[in-house]
């Protein structure tokens, strides 16, 4: 599994891999709904907070990380990630996602999802998951209609950036199950035509 920061597109969305020119941008679609960061990220992307982690997430080189800026309607909407990229294991977790509120519920999280999974069980993938905080009931209901298969809850996980300790529910989908996985997005995304 080789996975690269490269465009990825399809009708709805465009993964672009992160930059200064989606800086402006993802800053204003993180500051749509300042209440969500403390309440469910491990990590701030509003006020004081954008510029240190804009620089840990997307300035700083990661072997183990490439972020994308999620494109649509002509702007920067938000962000996803291949994290966690194991090469040797084949593994890659999916995440670092936020939509600004405007585009949530629609066809972005399902493009964007159905671009990332496509290129990386196409560059080799054996799984990809995604670890969601056991609170974030929309994201993982969301992940579950994606058609990964929850696999279990890591319980107090991960230390917030407020103090609280989250516990988080690990799902995947298996490069044997994309198949049918990306048939249902398929379907689901022709729906939004």
């Amino acid at each position: 599994m080789q996975l690269e920061p490269v465009v990825l597109e399809n009708r709805w969305v465009r993964l672009e891999p992160m930059g200064p020119a989606h800086k402006a941008e993802f800053r204003a679609a993180c500051e749509a709904d300042p209440d969500v960061w403390p309440r469910l990220y491990p990590y701030a992307m509003t006020g004081e907070h954008f510029e240190p982690n804009w620089r840990r997430f997307y300035e700083t080189p990661a072997a183990d990380r490439i972020g994308f800026a999620v494109v649509a309607h002509g702007r920067c909407v938000g962000a996803s990630s291949f994290l966690r990229i194991d090469p040797a294991n084949s593994t890659v977790e999916i995440g670092g996602t936020y939509y600004h509120p405007d585009v949530r519920g629609g066809a972005t999280n399902p493009a964007a999802k159905r671009l990332l999974m496509g290129e990386a069980f196409g560059r080799g993938a054996r799984r990809v998951q995604y670890r969601v905080d056991a609170i974030n009931t929309r994201s993982r209901a969301a992940v579950l209609k994606l058609g990964a298969v929850e696999e279990g809850i890591m319980r107090d996980d991960w230390l917030t950036w407020t103090g609280r300790v989250r516990s988080t529910v690990v799902f995947s989908v298996l490069a044997a199950e994309w198949p049918a996985v990306r048939d249902r997005l398929d379907q689901r995304l022709a729906a939004f035509a």
